[in-house]
């Protein structure tokens, strides 16, 4: 028998049990819901002919109730809508349960990329010396942060997590009774979650999910790639966000980031006592048995709150579990030896704070704050800085800055932000000392431009009481066009202070630099935004060799392409020996978490996929991943410039920002309730793009389906290379460069996503057509020309499983897309110049219009 295709396992495994189990949603009996699980199938078939004979949401909306539902009221009609979205919702839900149970089953976890994969292909290639030798160096960091694209709220999440259980036995009972569960519990959430909120939810996937699937690949790697022999390198690590990132959050307090950080020791000493518990069961030796139960006694004490004293320290723990190795190997026939090393590996791997926690913060801040600090220290005659400090030339700034050292009171100040920004700053040291110092010891600057930027930080870090010395990373962000252009001249300057050198030293010879595509993609547009970093990663590094220092990137990527995600393994594996990659860090946010990491198979494949990124980069030489040349170098160049131009004249068109703001969805996301943070850093009460918060910005293109972060201006490039005759240039990269490849990959996933016969209607709106005409004909044009350089006459013909999924996914919510463009009409309508709109149904609309952000936002999970 033939092995079958990834799209016939997808089909036969997730697509036919979800026309399965939602015939039997559709039955189920909730309030009112059996006639709308029969209408909207209607419904979405009226979606899908209206749209095809060019018809308006609004007409599609009228013209369904007309036929199906004539006596209806508008209340009625409204009543019926939501709970069509209620009901759809739940579908996407559904979806993502089948799915994910079918993940080992679609995805092949032996396949290329994993561990195993890699293991046999280095035995092949006689390269397992080297392979062993890269991982005592590489590691890779996930990072998980709290940015709001993710709707789920917990009590969805755990029935989510049994639907998946139910549904890989196919318990139809149970299957029955969590539906009918999920149909009765509540997504919308009344009010925003905390910072302390979301941190417990993410706290969730670090007990439940990455305990178990990180120790199980550290496991593999010890026994199968280093067979028994200590490692002396975790490999793999997490980083935490949440109540440590203050960039634009006013509600992150220092009790808030030390809470967590003690939350944070709990739950891993709650996994180790639970561990422990299991494995007592098995080691009921003399000797052995007594040990055992001091450990869990004291692991126990250790946890029973947040702020239980430690009865235990993370070097007593290993050494105690180590004795007993030795004593099984020694005088039990190493019985349950691989149990204990186990054990081990996962107090090497957590220690007692199982995350490290960043603090985050915006250079501006720091500037207004450090102002006020030497301010007010002047003033109380305090002489740490010199009194013509604030007239000194930046550089003569950066000689005093370097040499700053005390030991200040946060609470002598009367500003609050400078009593906020010192006290998060001490309680890195709190946490060092609680923790450990893998707790907390990195400082990330938001907006990063100048060597003073970092030397500010760097001074008000010194004089925050680290009376055992800095061990602290002082991180600059760069993020915009810009500043990643200025950022190896910032290196070159910050490299070159013999204080800040000396600090380097102390940390390692590390220097951490964190690089966002976020804002990048804002500022720049796709192509631009990658290949801005990727000459800033390279320049970056070969400045970093120059000073003899090993710079680690840490990228801030979201969900979509346009955020820089999509293919991000493949997108790695790509990067070539120009940029430095013995560390791989990322943060990993909203959707993806869940639908990444989830759950324990799609978690061990992504981090596996992850390390074999790093792997291939250095052990495995394909050619297609070796650095640029600098002819390719010179065609990027002219490719992004060009993509640069065109998406600036976009962006200063007079009609981009009111498109935004009256067309999407935009300023709903801050009604959504779905994150701490505000929808934007500034406080104007209009929208200032500068201020906009790039998740927003995204998934407010997504909502539209239009996706234009994503793919604007690559059409126009490469037209331009096209009408000179020389599009076979960029044949040529395409086929020798993996970098170009996934980069225009990811980009047509973005365009597969889009569907402008939904937003058709508006080429013909008086205010706006001609805008919307703009970016339906770059969208065309792009699809054209990226079609016919891979040589496909589909979008994601060479990925039929991930188009197969897309394809449902979106099929299951163009009834929801079709309501809110409906509602949004609606809206725009009673808003018009002269409308005295009833403010009743205005508001109704708008909620129509916020709700249907979580239905769509969850079935693309990567789309903001």
């Amino acid at each position: 028998m033939s092995k079958q295709t990834k799209l016939s396992r997808f089909n036969d495994n997730v697509l036919s049990k979800y026309q399965v189990y939602n015939s039997v949603f559709a039955t189920l009996p909730f309030d009112d819901v059996e006639q709308t699980g029969t209408l909207l199938p209607l419904f979405n078939e009226s979606c899908i002919e209206g749209f095809k004979n060019g018809k308006t949401p609004t007409e599609i909306v009228d013209e369904f109730f007309t036929k199906y539902k004539s006596d209806s009221t508008e209340e009625d009609k409204i009543t019926f809508l939501f709970k069509f979205i209620q009901y759809i919702e739940r579908q996407v839900v559904l979806f993502d349960a089948i799915e994910d149970a079918a993940f080992p089953v679609v995805n092949n976890m032996s396949g290329v990329g994993t561990l195993r994969n890699i293991k046999e292909e280095a035995s092949a290639k006689r390269v397992r010396n080297e392979l062993k030798h890269y991982l005592e160096e590489f590691k890779t960091r996930l990072v998980l942060t709290a940015h709001p694209t993710q709707f789920y709220p917990g009590t969805v999440l755990t029935i989510l997590t049994d639907l998946q259980e139910a549904i890989k036995t196919d318990d139809l009972s149970l299957i029955k009774k969590l539906l009918a569960q999920l149909g009765r519990t509540t997504f919308f959430a009344d009010k925003k979650p905390t910072p302390y909120d979301e941190a417990i939810s993410l706290i969730w996937y670090l007990e439940n999910v990455f305990y178990h699937s990180m120790s199980k690949i550290y496991d593999y790697i010890h026994y199968h790639l280093f067979e028994g022999e200590e490692i002396k390198n975790e490999i793999i690590n997490l980083g935490f966000w949440p109540c440590g990132d203050r960039d634009g959050n006013p509600f992150v307090t220092t009790e808030t980031t030390l809470r967590v950080a003690r939350k944070l020791r709990q739950s891993i000493l709650k996994n180790y006592f639970r561990d422990i518990r299991q494995l007592k069961r098995r080691l009921t030796f003399p000797g052995i048995f007594e040990i055992m139960n001091e450990i869990e006694a004291n692991l126990y004490d250790s946890c029973i709150t947040e702020d239980s004293t430690i009865r235990i320290s993370v070097q007593s723990l290993i050494s105690k579990m180590t004795d007993i190795k030795l004593t099984l190997k020694e005088e039990y026939s190493s019985l349950f030896v691989e149990e204990v090393d186990s054990f081990i590996n996962k107090v090497k791997l957590f220690g007692f704070h199982f995350a490290t926690m960043d603090i985050r913060q915006d250079s501006r801040v720091h500037h207004d704050v450090f102002t006020g600090i030497v301010k007010e220290l002047q003033e109380k005659g305090n002489t740490i800085f010199p009194n013509n400090y604030l007239e000194l030339t930046p550089e003569e700034q950066i000689q005093v800055l370097a040499k700053v050292k005390g030991d200040v009171n946060p609470n002598q100040f009367s500003e609050e932000m400078v009593v906020r920004t010192l006290s998060s700053m001490r309680a890195i040291g709190t946490i060092q000392k609680e923790n450990g110092v893998r707790g907390a010891n990195r400082y990330i600057i938001s907006n990063n431009q100048t060597a003073l930027n970092v030397m500010e930080t760097f001074a008000m870090l010194n004089i925050s009481g680290f009376d055992e010395g800095l061990h602290v990373d002082v991180a600059p962000l760069f993020e915009t066009v810009d500043d990643l252009a200025i950022a190896p001249q910032v290196m070159r300057e910050l490299y070159s202070i013999p204080e800040y050198r000396e600090h380097i030293t102390l940390r390692g010879n590390k220097q951490n630099i964190m690089l966002g595509f976020s804002d990048g993609t804002k500022d720049g547009g796709y192509l631009m935004a990658n290949w801005g970093i990727y000459k800033a990663k390279e320049e970056l590094t070969k400045v970093s060799r120059e000073f003899g220092i090993k710079v680690i990137f840490f990228d801030g990527r979201g969900g979509p392409p346009a955020r820089g995600g999509g293919k991000t393994s493949k997108f790695y594996a790509s990067l070539g020996e120009n940029i430095e990659h013995k560390e791989i860090q990322l943060t990993i946010q909203g959707q993806t978490i869940s639908s990444n990491f989830g759950n324990l198979d799609s978690s061990q494949y992504n981090i596996e996929q992850m390390l074999g990124a790093g792997i291939t980069n250095k052990i495995f030489n394909d050619p297609m991943n070796a650095s640029l040349t600098e002819e390719q170098k010179e065609l990027m160049e002219s490719l992004a410039e060009i993509s640069f131009a065109t998406y600036s004249n976009f962006k200063n068109h007079e009609m981009f920002v009111p498109y935004l703001e009256r067309m999407s969805t935009l300023k709903y996301y801050g009604k959504a309730n779905i994150g701490s943070r505000p929808s934007k850093r500034g406080k104007a009460s209009g929208l200032n793009f500068g201020d906009l918060r790039a998740i927003p910005f995204v998934g407010s293109w997504s909502q539209l389906k239009q996706n234009v972060p994503g793919f604007y201006g690559v059409g126009t490039a490469f037209k331009k290379y096209k009408d000179a005759g020389e599009f076979d240039k960029i044949q040529d990269l395409y086929n020798n460069s993996n970098f170009f490849k996934t980069l225009l990959e990811n980009s047509v996933m973005s365009m597969e996503k889009s569907n402008f016969a939904l937003t058709n209607y508006m080429a013909k709106d008086e205010e706006f057509g001609a805008f919307w005409n703009i970016i339906h004909d770059e969208y065309l044009l792009t699809k054209e020309l990226l079609l016919e350089l891979a040589g496909h006459k589909e979008l994601m013909q060479n990925f039929p499983d991930g188009k197969a999924s897309i394809a449902v996914r979106d099929s299951i919510v163009l009834p929801l897309l079709t309501i809110q463009q409906y509602a949004l009409r609606e809206v725009q309508l009673m808003n018009k110049p002269g409308a005295n709109p009833d403010q009743k149904r205005l508001e109704t609309f708008e909620k129509i219009v916020t709700r249907s952000l979580f239905g769509n936002t969850n079935a693309s999970r990567n789309s903001a």
